[in-house]
């Protein structure tokens, strides 16, 4: 069977595999599962909901908070707001759990729903599986008269707390520095303007505007071009660019050239090593990063531990080892003492932070990694599951990882969150990597 939970929550096509009644189901179940430990407690228990602004946000909203509800558990609904918000914020109102409504950066007609737990933190494996399982296990009916939660429309002050909570995580003034932001009409539109702004960043937004049906339309960390021509139009110092969530942030420097996810946390990564805050000197990256992020770090004296692709994965190393920063290639960038989750706009402050401190433009500031060709080549296929042990294929990678030696690497993996297949080549020459992520591609098209 397959696992409802992908690799980051559950994702689907709104309205038709991610449906209200699932919502309601998945509510209930989450509601069960995650406050199975507070009868201890003198109060009922708490959940927040937030959303991006997607238009199926509003039917799923409504069905979760119902689910939850129906088990006895309050619901506090803050409204459109970044997913990093809301892990903040189910800490800060001491919420049971939380729940974000989004797809992150996939097209407006998908939706997804993810969970935190106590403290805002993303949950395990087990837990997911758990909450699964108990779907199938509820009664219908639930506790009657005042058993049942009371849902909260909606926080007034919640935008307030997140904004404050970030000027606390980077307090240094960022007067000077003209910043282009691409909201991707999605959660970050109202909020992120208006925390560059505090933080004295002259802010150009542009998609800012979502309509419940506009977002990551042609915009976004997924179309980093709107973010790249506008910095140049406006002559801005950088541009940075989120995804519908905003629990991602890439970067563009003032000429237009692409700061990716590997190249910022080099950046922080010396930032915080030069100033005592990079804790073992490690920094936490994924299989794929970059080789050139490796080389950086090796020359620097910092430690690049990876783990499999998923901030979720990155998140748990960070804690384990008790490190202070780590990311994704996409622009995950988790710091956290500040966060406990992705967080794309606290990134961009410490993007410009980092630009403040030091006087240099992001484009030297760049420079602190050489990034190799890397290729990536997304194949759809009918089912991901048996791509991987397939003979064509061990036998192509072997083939492949052959004519590379130590120049450079393959990684072949599926999607966490679409039925597509993900095929990466690096090698010290671009037209090398491209001739055999293709040859890779068309095998794994094959199967």
């Amino acid at each position: 069977m397959t696992r409802l939970f992908g690799t980051d929550g559950v994702r689907g096509l709104a309205n038709k595999n991610l449906t209200a009644p699932l919502a309601l189901r998945l509510g209930s179940a989450a509601a069960h599962v995650l406050t199975s430990d507070h009868s201890s407690s003198k109060r009922r228990p708490l959940a927040v909901i937030g959303r991006d602004p997607r238009v199926s946000g509003e039917m799923l909203a409504a069905a979760l908070a119902a689910g939850m509800a129906s088990r006895g558990v309050d619901v506090l609904r803050v409204g459109v707001l970044p997913t990093p918000a809301v892990a903040y914020l189910t800490d800060f109102y001491g919420a049971d759990m939380g729940v974000v409504i989004s797809a992150s950066h996939n097209p407006m007609p998908d939706n997804g729903i993810k969970f935190f737990s106590k403290g805002g933190h993303k949950l395990p494996d087990s837990v997911e599986d758990e909450i699964e399982h108990t779907m199938g296990q509820l009664p219908e009916t639930g506790p009657t008269g005042h058993g049942i939660g009371r849902v909260i429309e909606e926080a007034t002050d919640a935008q307030k707390h997140y904004l404050e909570h970030l000027a606390q995580a980077m307090p240094r003034r960022l007067d000077g520095i003209k910043v282009v932001v691409d909201c991707a009409n999605g959660a970050a539109s109202e909020v992120t303007p208006r925390a560059y702004a505090a933080a004295g960043a002259e802010v150009i937004a542009i998609y800012n505007e979502p309509n419940a049906y506009n977002i990551n339309d042609n915009c976004g960390s997924t179309h980093i071009e709107q973010v790249q021509q506008a910095v140049v139009e406006h002559g801005a110092d950088l541009g940075l660019a989120h995804d519908g969530d905003a629990d991602r942030c890439l970067a563009v420097d003032a000429e237009g050239n692409i700061v990716d996810g590997d190249q910022i946390m080099a950046i922080l990564a010396l930032a915080m090593k030069e100033n005592g805050e990079l804790r073992k000197s490690t920094l936490v990256a994924t299989v794929m990063s970059n080789l050139g992020l490796r080389l950086a770090m090796d020359a620097a004296g910092i430690t690049l531990r990876t783990t499999k692709v998923g901030d979720r994965y990155v998140l748990e190393d960070l804690n384990a080892g008790g490190f202070s920063l780590g990311g994704e290639q996409s622009g995950h960038i988790v710091m956290p003492d500040h966060g406990t989750t992705g967080d794309g706009t606290l990134t961009g402050l410490a993007l410009m932070s980092r630009m403040a401190e030091t006087g240099k433009p992001l484009k030297e500031l760049a420079q602190a990694m050489t990034v190799l060709p890397q290729v990536l080549i997304n194949v759809p296929v009918s089912d991901k599951t048996i791509i991987e042990s397939h003979p064509s294929v061990v036998e192509a990678i072997a083939q492949a990882e052959g004519v590379l030696g130590s120049t450079g690497r393959v990684l072949l993996r599926a999607s966490g969150t679409e039925e597509l297949f993900r095929v990466m080549v690096e090698a010290a020459d671009e037209e090398q990597a491209r001739s055999i992520a293709a040859d890779l591609a068309a095998v794994v098209a094959k199967v």
